[in-house]
């Protein structure tokens, strides 16, 4: 039953993420390639579209992929598999981290968190890229396609506007609107 395995599965993911939406992308790419349920082609155009949705990012992949599969009942399967374990994590961590906030071993586990975290994002990173730079091999003839001048050009740009301290809003809306035109008159 899809709405089962939808629940379980964002369950798990929600369960095993430690560091928000991003480092739980090669958890996500690894559950919807092994059951089938999207392409890579496909879950990258669901990541470009939740991350420029309002909300957490977490939540609206869930959401988009549950919806795909199943509907509005598979929408809500994911979303609460998803979410679930953060909310009962969150409060078990309120009921009893002030008491043991001090403790070597609450900082130990919290230190070591942190380069985990970056480890997951870039790998996510670094899935994604290939997947949409080199999707038939590593070859250097992609680097002189446009949709890879296109997107160094648009992640460039975002990135100096970002160091400026342009608000994030503004860059999502610039990148969409970059991204769309590049798309219009290019394809």
């Amino acid at each position: 039953m899809i709405f089962l395995d939808l629940f379980w599965t964002f369950f798990k993911i929600g369960l095993f993420t430690f560091g928000g939406g991003y480092a739980m992308l090669p958890l996500i790419q690894a559950a919807v390639e092994e059951k089938g349920w999207l392409g890579a082609e496909e879950l990258l155009n669901f990541i470009a579209v939740s991350e420029s949705t309002p909300g957490p990012f977490a939540v609206n992949i869930s959401t988009y992929i549950g919806s795909r599969l199943g509907g509005i009942p598979g929408a809500a399967c994911a979303t609460l598999g998803v979410a679930l374990p953060s909310l009962i994590i969150i409060l078990l961590v309120a009921r009893f981290y002030a008491r043991f906030r001090e403790s070597r071993w609450v900082k130990g586990v919290m230190s070591g968190l942190k380069p985990a975290v970056i480890g997951l994002i870039a790998a996510a990173l670094l899935s994604l890229g290939r997947t949409v730079f080199f999707p038939d091999g590593l070859g250097l003839e992609v680097l002189g396609t446009p949709v890879f001048l296109v997107s160094l050009g648009i992640f460039l740009l975002t990135a100096v506007l970002a160091f400026k301290k342009v608000h994030p809003i503004l860059l999502v809306l610039l990148s969409a609107a970059l991204g769309i035109g590049a798309g219009y008159l290019l394809l």
